[in-house]
């Protein structure tokens, strides 16, 4: 087995549905995640600000 060169260490907390806050260690800011145009519709939710999905963040660490 190779060797362990990192661990994130990660705290969410659930805001207002849909909007949750992600400490990322040794960030000072959360990130923050939410729902957004067709994943709003989809879901049939109107929040009162829009902010990147998960799987946003998930498509710009791939494609990155």
């Amino acid at each position: 087995m190779g060797e362990l060169i990192h661990t994130s260490k990660i705290k969410v907390y659930q805001d207002k549905q849909p909007v949750r806050r992600a400490f990322i260690e040794n960030f000072e800011e959360p990130v923050l995640f939410g729902v957004h145009g067709g994943i709003k519709h989809f879901y049939g939710i109107e929040p009162e600000q829009d902010h990147p999905a998960t799987l946003d963040y998930m498509i710009a660490a791939i494609g990155g």
